[in-house]
């Protein structure tokens, strides 16, 4: 027998970016599937704080990790994985 869970994935919408609501909170938009169907878009909301904390615990959980994103957009917790540049300081 199977867990409630078994066969859900969540992922996030590639095409939609995280956005900020009018209270505040942050809006990261997710699809649900269920055993391999498509069955609705949900919202994952966080508060700033919330935010912060899952910024810095992915920040952690990357170490090590090459970076995929130019150096200009990559968060000051990860330019240590690109390595030194000239003129480049944190």
């Amino acid at each position: 027998m199977g867990t409630p869970t078994s066969g859900l994935r969540i992922s996030r919408v590639p095409s939609k970016p995280v956005l900020r609501d009018a209270d505040g909170s942050l809006s990261i938009p997710l699809w649900l599937q269920r055993d391999g169907q498509f069955d609705t878009d949900v919202a994952l909301r966080l508060t700033p704080g919330e935010a912060e904390m899952l910024h810095a615990q992915l920040c952690f959980a990357l170490d090590g990790e090459p970076v995929t994103t130019p150096r200009a957009q990559t968060p000051d917790c990860r330019k240590t994985a690109l390595g030194p540049t000239s003129g480049w300081r944190l």
